[in-house]
């Protein structure tokens, strides 16, 4: 029996190898508190039967390539040989680049990818387009898009992720924590790079053991942690702001609010007071206002302003909120809120983004910590689109978009390059994603397994699984580096992404250039090394590569004292200024304002969803579901192994919803029902819930694309949400995801159909040049 460590997004962990090689188990790393269970899950599907075996083209691609791509996803694929696939790549990127221009080739590849620094594909695919000549990438992110957009005109800065108040300071100095969103326990056991210590449960009991109170504002009980939480405030989706805003309103009407540091540390906190208080629009932004919207009843929005103004408080909103219609908003208002507190910058109070919505949250890390990296190179093609409007982006080529400021005109995009992510996941609206991605001429992807972006592909290349290569772990909210090793070698024919654009690059004339004469170890001594000499700067002597690669783990000290947020900008705003126009928290923004955008007016505003629960549209579909993080996946990863898969009901992704509702409609427990509106319909599986408030239910992201047949508009059976979401950006400012903006309604299926998502595609071997046209 041999052990070998290596790591995934949901930490370190050791592979057990049987006396010939072959996986045998897994056991957790031995230093961590609360390791996740969800490890054997890649294990268990590295040699599934769904692993894609060598190359494949589909079929008509092969015979008449882009004339044929309303046909992607309809039809059976053809065996290559790793020869004549890279040949076709080689050949399509040339004749796209030729014909069309770089700027017609999209590389935004999004996803979580590896947990791996060297081989994150996204990472590697960059590299080798940029070396191409060039390609069109992505703006934002999906998940705090919204925040990543309106935090730099606020406060100066974009590490949103970083935006949060250090555990050891919430124990110890904070006694309200007012969770707009809530913060789940489920959510801490990932970490996009990975983690190595799951530390979160632990640091919520030592909350709880300090006595600090928790309220839980959230249309969900169970968002926080049962046990702690003080008090549930139910509220209406999407209605956050307007709660954050009767809160202002009654500091100010009560003479709560800390005027001082309004007026040393702020700036526009006048004409944000004016809209408090309805003298710029006539309507006071009271309590009583507010309840009205929310459903949280005036008294407690009372009751609740004069705790926070007088206790040391910490105001979290989650990623969750963001992702709405307007979801530059509550975050802005997070932040006018807290200012409102005075307690910005002071030990435990102020406000946290995030917290617990990735492992590292609230982690208290040495400043400034250097990440083993690999240079993505340069990318001669300028033009970038907003990730959230990649849909409108095919679908209308020289279209102009309002965005962030500017007028962008989408490129026409010819050729996508996907790998490391899962683009019928994280895209909204499916059904009109669908026929965007038919409209380019050719779609390339690298995958493990037969996904839903390997089955509406034209060439698909087999990439290799963590397990499958060496690699270092060094999340950017981790201070701990960690040896990935090669447990296996490469399952069929499979091939690491970083070896297959080598040889593409060979092929086109600059593998020098994208390999450097480096092997993937020899990489890897080149990230460490360049890291090393980085964190000698700052005082950290770190192990040569070979004795780390023996020890496998490297851990920076934890800071014995850890800063408060802002803590140096409220001792003296002068000297430690904010990135902002004024230099100080802009409530009001000369910027913004002259941008002109009604949907993200220059303060914090509630601005009514295009569709909630006080909306018209409800009287049509009187649901709004809301989508939320697994807990037995991460995203759409690793849905087909046994621990997700045991999660469903009748096969599907299960759907929560409050009891009442559902005796409405005559359902009950495991009752397959059909989700729909007007974008798109689903089928799922009923789980009554009273931790659900009526009129609201929630389902969880990821479980794979499942179309009655490969059309735009068919039924979706086996639980995906995002064939209900809408595409539509946040505001013109952002441009970030609506995905939690989305009313339905919900029916008994009767007859349901048979679940397919986990069927491979057809393949035939074809003897002979298979690269002909």
């Amino acid at each position: 029996m041999k052990t070998l460590q290596t790591a995934s997004h949901w930490g370190v962990y050791n592979v057990v190898l049987d006396d010939t090689g072959e996986i045998a188990g897994t056991t957790p790393f031995a230093r961590d508190p609360r390791p996740a269970g969800f490890n054997p899950a890649l294990p268990e599907l590295v040699r599934s039967p769904l692993r894609i075996d060598r190359p494949y083209v589909r079929e008509s691609f092969l015979r008449h390539r882009q004339k044929s791509n309303a046909q992607r996803g309809r039809e059976r694929f053809v065996a290559l040989s790793w020869d004549q696939a890279l040949a076709l790549v080689a050949g399509e990127l040339t004749r796209v680049r030729s014909d069309h221009g770089h700027a017609s080739i999209y590389g935004g590849s999004y996803g979580w990818a590896s947990a791996g620094r060297l081989h994150h594909s996204p990472s590697v695919l960059k590299r080798f387009l940029g070396l191409n000549g060039g390609y069109v990438d992505k703006l934002g992110n999906h998940s705090f898009g919204a925040a990543l957009h309106i935090v730099p005109y606020v406060l100066g800065r974009s590490d949103i992720a970083q935006l949060a108040t250090a555990w050891p300071l919430i124990v110890k100095h904070t006694r309200l924590i007012v969770m707009f969103g809530g913060a789940h326990l489920k959510n801490t056991q990932i970490e996009s790079g990975g983690t190595v210590l799951h530390e979160a449960v632990d640091w919520f009991g030592k909350v709880r053991d300090a006595g600090v109170k928790i309220v839980n504002v959230s249309p969900a009980r169970d968002d926080a942690i049962q046990g702690m939480t003080t008090r549930w405030l139910p509220i209406r989706p999407n209605t956050d702001v307007a709660l954050m805003l009767g809160l202002a309103n009654a500091l100010v009407s009560q003479n709560l609010h800390d005027r001082e540091f309004l007026a040393t540390h702020c700036r526009g906190f006048e004409p944000f007071e004016d809209y408090l208080l309805g003298r710029s629009d006539g309507v006071p932004k009271s309590p009583a206002w507010a309840s009205a919207i929310t459903g949280v009843s005036a008294i407690e929005i009372e009751e609740l302003a004069r705790r926070m103004a007088h206790t040391r408080t910490l105001i979290t909103t989650s990623w969750s909120v963001q992702r709405a219609d307007h979801g530059e908003q509550p975050i802005w208002m997070t932040i006018a809120l807290a200012a409102m507190l005075g307690q910005i910058g002071l030990p435990g109070g102020g406000f946290t983004f995030g917290l617990a919505a990735i492992a590292g949250v609230g982690a208290s890390l040495p400043k400034n910590l250097p990440r083993p990296t690999l240079p993505l190179g340069p990318n001669p093609v300028t033009q970038h689109v907003p990730v959230g409007r990649i849909s409108d982006v095919l679908l209308h080529p020289g279209r102009e978009l309002d965005y962030d400021g500017r007028t962008i005109r989408f490129p026409d995009i010819r050729l996508i390059y996907s790998v490391g992510g899962n683009p019928f996941h994280h895209n909204t609206n499916l059904n009109r994603f669908l026929e965007a991605w038919r409209r380019p001429e050719v779609v390339i992807v690298h995958e493990p397994w037969w996904t839903p972006a390997a089955k509406f592909a034209d060439i698909v290349l087999p990439a290799t699984t963590t397990l499958e290569r060496n690699d270092i772990q060094a999340a950017e909210l981790s201070r701990f580096y960690a040896v990935m090793r090669k447990v296996i070698d490469p399952v069929d024919l499979a091939r690491n992404d970083f070896d297959i654009f080598a040889e593409l690059s060979d092929r086109l004339g600059f593998r020098r250039a994208y390999a450097e004469d480096r092997d993937e170890m020899g990489w890897l001594r080149h990230i460490y090394d360049h890291s090393r000499l980085a964190a000698a700067e700052l005082g950290y002597e770190l192990p040569i590569f070979d004795v780390f690669w023996a020890d496998g783990i490297y851990e920076f000290p934890e800071p014995a004292d850890p800063e408060p947020l802002l803590a140096s900008f409220r001792r003296d705003p002068g000297t430690h200024p904010l990135k902002t126009p004024s230099g100080k928290i802009e409530l009001y923004s000369e910027t913004i304002a002259g941008y002109g955008y009604a949907d993200c007016p220059p303060h914090p505003a509630w601005l009514e969803p295009f569709e909630w629960l006080g909306s018209p549209k409800a009287a049509r579909y009187p649901i709004h579901l809301l989508s939320n993080q697994p807990a037995v996946r991460l995203h759409s990863q690793l849905d087909a192994a046994s621990a997700s898969r045991a999660s469903k009901i009748a096969r599907r992704e299960p759907l929560r919803m409050n009891a009442v509702d559902a005796y409405s409609r005559s359902l009950k427990d495991g009752d397959t029902v059909r989700v729909f509106n007007d974008r798109g319909a689903f089928v799922s599986s009923v789980v009554l819930s009273n931790d659900v408030i009526g009129g609201v239910a929630h389902i969880a992201t990821g479980a794979w694309y499942d179309p009655l047949t490969p059309d735009s508009g068919a039924l979706e059976k086996h639980g995906n949400p995002n064939v209900v979401t809408n595409d539509k950006g946040t505001s013109r400012l952002g441009q970030s995801s609506v995905a939690q903006t989305v009313l339905v309604e919900i029916e008994r299926c009767e007859i349901a159909p048979d679940v397919s998502a986990f069927d491979p595609p057809v393949r035939i071997t074809e003897p002979g040049d298979c690269s002909r046209a």
